[in-house]
């Protein structure tokens, strides 16, 4: 039996659900998990209030599917400590777990999309390059109040923000992660954006 959209987007969102609930059980540690899960918890009632209203292509929900699962794992073992990140750090002989570049990756992978459909589909901007930089601008500008806030938990509860920050020791991290979010973006705008342009016109 073939699922309709509706259906699927109501699977993904049981799905998300269900891995929340199971990570949320027995987490490393119960601070860093809330802070890491928190845009799954505010995205999440929002895109249902608001799915009657407006609803994303199906490529945007699979990337805020992709996005939440992401975040989920990295709340359960902390980003520092997710078991698939150690198996790339061995593969790679990295020095560091790299499942929060992976995270940051995806920190602008999702919103770019998410941003550039908002815009063409309210007509505040057709496509074209304009559009292209301001999207991107908008992942910058989430990607730097992203490290605003952990630079903030960092303040607030001293030592205890480690397992928040996963910084591991690399002291340009915040550069890094930020730039990951940059690459995420482009790689999307380049490999997706034909695809999401299909995707709205047939919404419309």
């Amino acid at each position: 039996m073939t699922l309709s959209l509706n259906q699927r987007h109501l699977f993904m969102l049981i799905l998300t659900v269900i891995t929340l609930i199971i990570s949320g059980l027995h987490p490393y540690d119960r601070g860093t998990w809330l802070m890491e899960v928190a845009p799954v918890l505010i995205a999440a009632p929002i895109l249902w209030f608001s799915y009657s209203r407006f609803q994303f292509t199906h490529l945007v929900y699979w990337c805020i599917f992709l996005h939440a699962l992401i975040l989920i794992i990295g709340g359960k073992y902390t980003y520092a400590r997710v078991p698939v990140g150690f198996m790339v750090q061995d593969w790679f002989d990295l020095s560091r777990n790299p499942y929060d570049k992976l995270g940051h990756f995806i920190q602008g992978f999702s919103p770019v999309l998410i941003a550039r459909e908002i815009l063409i589909r309210n007509k505040i901007i057709s496509t074209g390059k304009m559009l292209s930089f301001i999207v991107v601008s908008i992942v910058l500008a989430i990607s730097a109040t992203y490290e605003l806030l952990e630079w903030a938990a960092a303040l607030a509860l001293g030592q205890g923000a480690d397992e928040f920050l996963g910084t591991q020791g690399d002291n340009w991290d915040t550069q890094s992660d930020m730039f990951m979010a940059l690459v995420g973006a482009i790689i999307a705008l380049i490999f997706f954006s034909s695809l999401q342009n299909k995707q709205i016109e047939k919404i419309k």
